[in-house]
């Protein structure tokens, strides 16, 4: 599989983390496990003690410490052995991988790539439980299927008609039109107006409105999006610009998902979505939950289908279509990083 891996990866919620409780989570084919201490930081090592392989994540925490509990080797957060019972003299050797760890947005991130590159500033800028102008539901889900199917779904919005036409209730407009894709220095935007309809899901209008959505998808596969409804005419009055957030009359919501590759065929889809509190309340956010959880398992019966196919049928090229420019874009970015690294780990070794 093909992912930048000098990026940060979702692991799960934060409020799903009890403290000092490891949990052990694959993230590209790395075994890891994850843990908060007793001061409350959160910890990644990778999941296999130096003794006999035993997985880490079986772990007793004890202080900033998590020890072994196969043959009671102690390790620091940083990996390190800190103690062997029974043995004064500690190998140098006797350490384990430290990924590097933020909490934020609600979310746990995890840096799969080098350390000296790990930037807390390239973590994407969702939106957490903590917005105050947010009310949000989340939920995850596990594909069988790998990571890359579900972000090209993600970036081509023209599926909406069809797989999700009884969830969403989306019409043939987002099939029959293109959105303004432009690329990002670590992905694309997808904005598109849909211009004197009745809208669609929770955003459904008895009046006539100009619906707006603008999402991000930034690496390694992070969908940042907010959506809102306008008066008819207002997207030619903007000359199809992006509308001022606050002059939204209905509709006001945001979504965060991520898409974190576990294996080669693998992968755990996040997800969050809600209203701004100015249009809706836990009711609207309970009603809007119901409706992504039967969308997005629409997203997973064709998904999982479609890398069934792939497994069984020789290999061929993609026909693309109009509506691939945001998977094109976002796919080069990823061979283009993923070759750069590649280049510089030859030139270190050589």
């Amino acid at each position: 599989m093909t992912y930048v891996r000098n990026a940060w990866y979702v692991a799960g919620w934060e409020q799903d983390l009890a403290p000092e409780k490891p949990f052990a989570l694959t993230i590209l084919g790395d075994r890891l496990v994850i843990w908060r201490s007793v001061s409350g930081a959160v910890h990644a090592l990778e999941d296999k003690c130096v003794h006999r392989f035993a997985p880490l994540s079986l772990g007793r925490c004890e202080g900033e410490h998590l020890r072994c509990m196969y043959h009671g080797l102690l390790f620091e957060a940083g990996g390190k052995v800190a103690e062997i019972p029974g043995q004064d003299l500690i190998p140098a050797r006797a350490r384990v991988r430290s990924y590097p760890v933020v909490v934020r947005h609600s979310w746990i991130w995890v840096w799969m790539g080098e350390v000296e590159a790990a930037d807390p500033a390239l973590i994407p800028p969702a939106v957490g439980f903590d917005d105050p102008d947010y009310i949000l539901g989340c939920g995850f889900l596990d594909y069988q299927a790998e990571a890359r199917l579900i972000n090209d779904n993600l970036l081509d919005f023209s599926h909406l008609t069809y797989v999700h036409a009884a969830s969403f209730g989306a019409g043939p407009e987002f099939a029959a039109s293109q959105p303004k894709v432009t690329p990002l220095e670590r992905g694309v935007r997808v904005e598109r107006w849909l211009e004197n309809n009745h809208g669609s899901g929770n955003r459904k209008s008895e009046q006539l409105i100009d619906g707006w959505s603008s999402y991000d998808f930034l690496l390694p596969g992070v969908l940042l999006m907010w959506s809102a409804n306008y008066p008819a005419g207002t997207a030619k009055r903007l000359n199809y610009a992006p509308p001022p957030m606050e002059e939204a009359i209905a509709g006001l919501n945001f979504t965060s998902q991520a898409v974190t590759p576990l294996t080669d065929k693998t992968s755990r889809y996040f997800f969050s979505w809600g209203p701004h509190r100015q249009f809706g309340d836990d009711a609207m956010r309970d009603h809007m939950m119901g409706i992504a959880g039967m969308a997005f398992a629409e997203d997973k019966v064709m998904i999982e289908a479609q890398q069934r196919v792939i497994d069984t049928t020789p290999a061929q090229d993609v026909m693309p279509t109009a509506h691939d420019r945001g998977v094109t874009l976002f796919n080069r970015l990823v061979e283009k990083l993923s070759d750069a690294a590649t280049i510089k780990r030859r030139e270190a070794v050589g």
